[in-house]
């Protein structure tokens, strides 16, 4: 005759071994990797249950990185952007090291230091087909590229836009000494001579729009 099967019941909260961390639904972990020479997976836990042994296990939504996903990591993915999969796994809660905090796009750009805990997701992945959510996204400069977190942009006074420094012409040690900057398609010599307002640090949701849906995602 079969053994029955253990019992389950849910857990409000988990006490992350060796800490005094509590981790509840919904809560952003870092978990152990098989591999110890990569770095821990960032995942969302969905729910924490344990069983007649005490056994805690815990249901999560993985997040990926971007070299894990099908198209790879591109120019525009910054060093803390994931991805939120549709990929769901049961996990022993003991592998979670730690919390973190994954968040929106325009609330991580706006954060004045960025410690080792924050990440941020603007795109949800589907783990088998690769495709992106959403597949469209806002590029700038004159190399059409997304906004990356990491990267120094100026904004021209006259179109609005945003440009790389390498992509004008200039160092990011010069882009960093300019209080204004007007593009070479709007700039003339009565334009450069004519005072104008300081720019804002960082792209905002006024970007053009990309045309079309690429061969991997999202992008360029």
């Amino acid at each position: 005759m079969a053994k029955t099967r253990p019992g389950k019941k849910d857990m409000d909260s988990y006490t992350i071994r060796g800490t005094n961390k509590l981790v509840k639904a919904g809560d952003c972990v870092l978990m152990r990797p098989s591999d110890t020479s990569k770095p821990p997976y960032v995942a969302r836990v969905e729910k924490i249950e344990q069983d007649n042994r005490s056994n805690v296990r815990v249901r999560v939504r993985w997040y990926y990185r971007p070299e894990e996903s099908l198209g790879g990591r591109r120019q525009f993915h910054g060093a803390k952007e994931l991805f939120l999969s549709d990929h769901f796994d049961v996990q022993s809660a003991h592998t979670i090291e730690g919390k973190c905090i994954v968040h929106s796009f325009k609330n991580y750009t706006k954060l004045e230091n960025v410690g080792a805990e924050d990440y941020y997701c603007r795109f949800e992945y589907k783990a088998a087909t690769g495709a992106f959510t959403p597949d469209r996204v806002a590029v700038y400069c004159k190399c059409e590229m997304p906004y990356n977190p990491d990267d120094l942009m100026v904004q021209c006074e006259g179109c609005k836009d945003w440009y790389h420094p390498a992509c004008v012409g200039m160092t990011i040690e010069e882009a960093k000494k300019l209080d204004h900057f007007v593009c070479y398609e709007c700039s003339s010599d009565d334009d450069m001579k004519k005072p104008l307002a300081p720019f804002p640090a960082s792209p905002g949701s006024d970007g053009k729009v990309e045309p079309k849906r690429r061969k991997r995602g999202p992008g360029p």
